[in-house]
């Protein structure tokens, strides 16, 4: 029997990949842009088959034969009008269409147009018939509805569920398949918490998913770095390799994270 595949939309620098490899996956990962940074022993590049497509025009129905689909769509537009700045309010009342877009305004003019690529996932995964787990930030929540769990500040939308402070899953949605592919009673409904700092080191789901997990290993710093002023991408001009290579690296899945979900669903 060959390796479960798993499909990674908006790979970037590749966090869910390094777990769902540890796990024994086989992953495909898409993107627009190829990430690589530095050289040598200090290169940073997507560690699996990478596909350079617009995830806009990927067809679901290729995906098949995947175990599971995880994106993380970009969150730039969806930060930045969750910030207590007044441009990103007038943003985010004009898409609601209660006022004016701010002058020089050159984002998304429509709600359609914000959540295109939040959608695409679910379509995607709608085509191929297979479970789906999707990233994002909190501030993403007034425009496509209330996450389904999170860890830390990585906020997860699809076929994931929580209960307390523990992130679960399968979810109901695709339990007739799930327990097709895993018998019924490695899929019996039974939630699944996690202690990550625990999965860590052993490999295995602990008891509780406790806080100071979030803080060690689960505080998303991507998309907010403009409020670090020890970060490094302040340190370099919104175009440079610098900013680029700090900004991906900083948004990847934390691996504790990425390594649990990959074990839920692995068939």
């Amino acid at each position: 029997m060959g390796k479960p595949l798993a499909i990674d939309l908006f790979c970037g620098l590749g966090g869910w990949a390094e777990g769902f490899l540890a796990e024994g996956y086989d992953v495909v990962g898409f993107d627009n842009h190829r990430h690589v940074y530095g050289s040598g022993d200090s290169i940073q590049k997507y560690p699996a088959q990478l596909v350079l497509q617009n995830v806009l025009t990927l067809d679901g129905r290729q995906l098949r034969n995947a175990a599971v689909i995880v994106a993380s769509p970009p969150c730039t537009e969806y930060s930045y009008m969750a910030m207590p700045w007044s441009r990103g309010k007038q943003i985010a009342r004009a898409l609601r269409g209660e006022g004016e877009f701010p002058e020089s305004y050159t984002g998304s003019r429509t709600i359609e147009d914000l959540n295109r690529l939040f959608d695409a996932c679910f379509r995607i995964a709608k085509e191929a018939g297979v479970p789906l787990v999707v990233e994002n930030v909190k501030g993403a929540q007034p425009w496509v509805g209330e996450a389904r769990a999170h860890f830390g500040s990585f906020y997860l939308w699809g076929d994931v569920n929580s209960v307390g402070n523990a992130i679960v899953g399968p979810s109901a949605r695709f339990g007739e398949v799930l327990r097709a592919r895993r018998g019924a009673e490695a899929n019996n409904g039974r939630k699944v918490p996690m202690n990550f700092h625990e999965f860590e080191k052993t490999g295995k789901p602990g008891r509780s998913f406790q806080s100071v997990a979030v803080e060690e290993t689960g505080r998303k710093q991507g998309c907010n770095w403009w409020h670090d002023p020890e970060s490094l991408t302040r340190k370099h001009s919104s175009r440079s390799a610098g900013r680029k290579a700090a900004s991906a690296q900083i948004a990847k899945i934390p691996y504790p994270l990425a390594r649990y979900i990959a074990s839920v669903f692995k068939p």
